[in-house]
């Protein structure tokens, strides 16, 4: 490999993953509203680091109690995303669901770690959600075959939200970063939210190839998305590609995945079938962020704010459009990366070069693993490869 693909490797593995913490940091305070919402409480558009939704009043404040959401604080979309980077960098491999048993899990109740949004230092088990609580419950108390632990959970992007460094680890090889995140996240989901962390790992996996654009990358995730996951897709980017900017879109692409996200209008007060497997369903975040990065036709900043004041569950949305748009090449503002960094008292730039290093490690492995498959093929008759 040369000293410039090198480079370029290590570049689009940083810009995705600081491009995902940045995101996941500017969506966090405006999480779980509308855009109208958010336009009256901020007197306009978002365009960078806010603060809390409810001010100084966060600590007591309901539903975001006790979550210093703001101020450039990331979430457990970020903390999710470094603790499997942690895992890649034990292994050292690829991963699967045993791996999340045997690494992510014990990581996740035993080292207490800086949790930007409690501003104190805590075990990251005391700051994740229910959904993915589940991956305690089920694989260190209840001993369930990791690959099946995902069954019975609530159907939502919490795997999806933290899979990109699966796309990283398999750059320029969406096939395989599809698989991979598909059995990875068997241990935290089924349905449609596993299907989601394949096509989002899949979807970084496009972004890092060379010559990757916006189309190239919904392209690739056509080709390997399943149900309604690929129809949604489908229909949000068919939206998508009529607008340039964000904020004309944030109707339209509302409206084209809505048929198949089962939360409903109210965000906070899901329908009776929310979050339920289905093959007609998909979540709504990974469609609507697919869907602002074609909107900003790749432009990191665009899409970003595009995924941030379309509300909802706007952090993990821009935690991938953000993902996205970095691995592609496109700059994550400076300003907002040294804030987010400040902010949140973590490097960001540390996970991505231990990253870098496992991906070329992997990759080195990958291709020994290839030869010696060529060679034992062509023992039993198989064509012989060339060179």
């Amino acid at each position: 490999m040369t000293s410039e693909a090198e480079d370029a490797l290590a570049e689009r593995i940083t810009g995705a993953l600081v491009g995902a913490a940045v995101g996941d940091a500017l969506g966090g305070p405006v999480e779980g509203w509308s855009p109208e919402q958010i336009l009256e409480r901020h007197g306009g558009r978002v365009h960078g680091v806010v603060g809390p939704w409810h001010g100084d009043a966060w600590r007591t404040a309901r539903p975001l109690a006790p979550y210093h959401k703001g101020d450039g604080h990331v979430t457990d979309d970020t903390l999710m995303t470094h603790a499997l980077i942690r895992v890649y960098v034990t292994v050292r491999d690829h991963l699967d669901a045993h791996a999340v048993a045997e690494h992510l899990v014990p990581d996740l109740m035993t080292n207490p770690r800086w949790i930007p949004e409690l501003e104190s230092e805590a075990l990251p088990l005391q700051r994740i959600f229910l959904a993915e609580k589940w991956l305690v419950a089920r694989l260190h108390y209840g001993h369930v075959d990791p690959r099946e632990a995902g069954v019975g959970n609530i159907v939502n992007c919490g795997a999806a939200m933290y899979m990109a460094p699966v796309g990283l680890v398999n750059a320029a090889h969406p096939a395989g970063a599809y698989a991979e995140a598909l059995d990875i996240a068997g241990a935290h989901q089924s349905s449609y939210g596993r299907e989601a962390a394949g096509v989002l790992a899949a979807a970084v996996a496009a972004a890092c190839a060379p010559g990757a654009t916006p189309a190239s990358v919904v392209d690739a995730c056509l080709s390997l998305a399943k149900d309604g996951t690929r129809e949604a897709i489908e229909k949000v980017c068919d939206v998508a590609a009529r607008y340039t900017d964000f904020e004309s879109a944030l109707a339209p692409l509302r409206a084209a995945v809505a048929p198949y996200d089962t939360v409903g209008p109210d965000y906070r007060s899901p329908s009776l079938g929310a979050r339920r497997p289905s093959r007609l369903h998909a979540i709504e975040e990974l469609p609507v962020a697919l869907g602002m990065l074609l909107v900003a036709g790749g432009d990191y900043r665009h899409a970003v704010l595009g995924s941030v004041n379309y509300g909802r569950d706007c952090d993990s949305i821009a935690t991938m459009a953000g993902a996205l748009a970095g691995a592609l090449g496109s700059a994550v503002p400076e300003e907002w990366a040294k804030t987010v960094a400040e902010a949140s008292r973590l490097d960001l730039w540390e996970p991505a070069a231990a990253l870098t290093e496992v991906t070329r490690e992997v990759f080195a492995r990958d291709v020994d693993r290839r030869r010696a498959h060529e060679r034992a093929f062509a023992g039993i008759g198989g064509p012989r490869c060339s060179g």
